[in-house]
């Protein structure tokens, strides 16, 4: 069982990319929630995080299942922009 549990976690590290989006109009709580929920729901996330004291979102994406650019546009889709920064 903990091979296959193994084989799982290396094959989602395969696909998986790293982007940290700078989202420089966030201002509260509320603005966080809202960035991090319509990043979500794009297929091929698999991990979020939005921290207002840095303005940036870490995203943990499946390269196969979507890209930065759907990301972007998921962020746009609160009133948000945002910017690639690595």
């Amino acid at each position: 069982m903990k091979k296959i549990f193994l084989l799982l976690a290396l094959s989602l590290s395969l696909f998986s990319k790293e982007v940290v989006i700078e989202i420089s109009q966030m201002h509260c709580p509320l603005c966080t929630t809202m960035v991090k929920q319509a990043i979500k729901k794009v297929d091929g996330v698999n991990k979020v995080k939005v921290k207002l004291n840095t303005k940036n979102a870490t995203v943990d994406f499946n390269e196969d299942k979507t890209d930065i650019q759907s990301i972007l546009k998921a962020i746009k889709t609160t009133s948000y922009t945002g910017r690639v920064l690595k």
